[in-house]
């Protein structure tokens, strides 16, 4: 059985990325890319579906030891877990080489006293879980062989076959250290180099260490902000420069329910917030790697712009459902796929039009196709912006005029008036202002209950939504302003869970709501966050910076976040680990320094 979303170490080589469980399992790994079919998917089902777990042996029919203490070494990626037993210590380190080449997982155990018995089980299970390849020798080398690929196991440790599984049995001493790694490679070609684990070791050291040079962060949160920076790197991929949301597919926003989605694809809104993360922390070279994908991908179409492409700009990303998996503690269906991509979301022109502008206020070079583009963006919003459409949520429910979708619409408007105004592109400036104060008048005037004194989800409705948080963080109203308090009060009273956390909006049980779905969810993260953050903005940073250290409080060990938390549960829920948790809590420990609101 899986573990608890928290209990899992995120490893990675910016192409693809592997769950590891506390007690040592490797529940998750998709080759050879984030997208790929799953090689382990133990997470969402059972160890039928494939693990490879490492840990000191037990006796017949115990339950796997977990680990006593784990952690990253440094500030890197490269995962250290150490088990105390009766005999003695240990110590497994889990890396995955950044490459250009084969993907590898390469696990190191090595003896820290006492003499310890260990014991690797590698089931290794094609097609998420359904398919059993054919394990076979060649030389010295295992290979595990199904359709197009295959998967290469190299160690020195004695290894056997038992119930379709490979083992390894070997005793570790102090000093000791014995590598297991696995490869991939199209099952067509050669097989891949013979891996060299400890200068593999030595080269992911060095690729973390200098990647951690350009971070410019140094105030107070540090270690969580560069925890948070590790992660949004490790979700890039490095051949395109997307930005995928999560590693996973199908970990539920309810146990035993049914919003399970497939995060693995780059959503225009989810890049663009990380790329203004990263770039306010020193990181141009990603910023300029994703606009460099933002052009490819959206090409000469923006009419027809996708709220989400596959990290190297694919298109078509149909979803199905995996009925042989029995989901994540049965959270069914198990989807890989993901059919809001043809949804309309007018907010993510603003969000785009935003890392734009901002990658031109923090001196990337300019790039007159990007600028093109965002002419074209603009373009299409003066014609299209009033408009209802499904929203920042992904409704599956009616399309309504969602406020934050219109005020994402200012944004894109705002963003573009401010290029052409100091010269970095030309287009019709008075026309825009003067669009920019028709679509500001339309939402103070249909989005506002002045009655309650908030902003409403939609025009016309009485319902709240958490993303009008960002009313003064886009700037659209300034924070003093009434209606921004009111707002940020209401929403305070109305979408808080009992211990002060924040929902996205009201969901509706068993009865569907208007995202068009049936079920609850948890306090979705970077809710949260930008709760955290308007506190500070309107002058209550005491309560803010409360706010901010109890989400800081709910990361597991490792530092990771979910998408959302279980209040009832008191457990992470949702992808995992997931960038739109991380990229706020980056933006909001970035505010309280700047405003010397923290504590010691």
């Amino acid at each position: 059985m899986a573990g608890l979303i928290e209990d899992y170490g995120l490893i990675g080589d910016t192409q693809t990325a592997a769950l590891v469980g506390r007690d040592g399992s490797v529940d998750w790994l998709c080759l050879p890319r984030f997208d790929s079919h799953a090689v382990f998917a133990g997470l969402l089902g059972t160890e039928e579906h494939g693990f490879w777990r490492i840990g000191p042996a037990q006796g017949t029919g115990e339950d796997p030891p977990r680990a006593t203490r784990r952690r990253y070494k440094g500030d890197s990626l490269i995962l250290e877990s150490e088990w105390d037993t009766p005999r003695g210590t240990v110590r497994v380190t889990d890396f995955m080489p950044p490459r250009d080449g084969a993907p590898q997982l390469i696990r190191i155990v090595e003896g820290v006293s006492g003499r310890v018995p260990m014991r690797s089980a590698l089931r290794m299970r094609f097609s998420y879980g359904w398919v059993v390849p054919w394990v076979h020798r060649i030389g010295e080398r295992m290979v595990a062989v199904a359709g197009p690929d295959s998967v290469w196991l190299d160690t020195t440790a004695e290894t056997y076959g038992r119930d379709l599984t490979t083992y390894s049995d070997f005793t570790v001493a102090p000093g000791d250290r014995v590598a297991l790694t696995i490869s991939w490679q199209p099952s067509h070609r050669e097989a891949p180099p013979l891996p060299e684990p400890e200068e593999s070791l030595a080269a992911t050291e060095e690729f973390w260490r200098e990647w951690m040079t350009h971070c410019t962060y140094h105030g107070p949160y540090r270690e969580a902000v560069v925890r948070s920076l590790i992660t949004l790197k490790a979700l890039t991929y490095g051949p395109t420069g997307g930005i995928v949301a999560a590693p996973t597919t199908s970990l539920p926003e309810e146990i035993g329910g049914s919003r399970n989605w497939d995060y693995r694809f780059t959503w225009l809104r989810d890049a663009a917030i990380t790329l203004s993360s990263l770039l306010r922390t020193g990181y141009r070279e990603e910023a300029r790697a994703w606009r460099e994908w933002l052009l490819r991908a959206v090409a000469g179409d923006p009419q027809n712009l996708q709220i989400m492409y596959g990290i190297a700009g694919e298109r078509e990303l149909g979803e199905t459902e995996l009925e042989w998996l029995p989901g994540y503690e049965n959270s069914t269906p198990v989807r890989i796929g993901n059919g809001a991509a043809g949804q309309l979301q007018l907010d993510v022109y603003g969000e785009v039009t935003e890392a734009l502008h901002l990658a031109h206020m923090t001196g990337l070079a300019r790039n007159d196709h990007a600028n093109l583009l965002l002419l074209k963006l603009i373009a299409y919003l003066e014609d299209h912006w009033d408009e209802p459409d499904e929203g920042i949520w992904e409704v599956r429910g009616p399309r309504r005029h969602f406020v934050h979708s219109k005020v994402m619409a200012w944004v894109a408007v705002d963003r573009a008036v401010k290029l052409i105004e100091s010269g970095e592109v030309d287009g019709p400036l008075e026309r825009w202002r003067e669009l920019r104060d028709e679509i500001h008048r339309a939402v103070c005037e249909h989005g506002y209950d002045s009655e309650r004194n908030t902003f409403t989800q939609s025009y016309g409705s009485r319902e709240l939504d958490a993303s009008l948080l960002l009313i003064p963080q886009m700037g659209f109203l300034p924070p003093d302003d009434k209606r921004v308090i009111g707002t940020v009060e209401a929403i305070q009273r109305e979408l808080s869970t009992p211990d002060g956390f924040i929902l996205r909006y009201p969901t509706s049980g068993d009865e569907e709501g208007v995202d068009g779905l049936v079920g609850d969810e948890g306090a979705f993260l970077a809710c949260s966050f930008w709760m955290a953050d308007d506190l500070a903005m309107i002058g209550r940073v005491d309560e803010a910076r409360k706010l901010f250290e109890r989400l800081l409080a709910l990361r597991n060990d490792l530092g990771l976040l979910a998408e959302e938390w279980d209040s009832r549960l008191q457990r992470q829920v949702g992808n995992f680990p997931q960038a739109f948790s991380h990229v706020p809590l980056i933006d909001t420990a970035l505010r309280l320094t700047a405003s010397g609101a923290y504590g010691g």
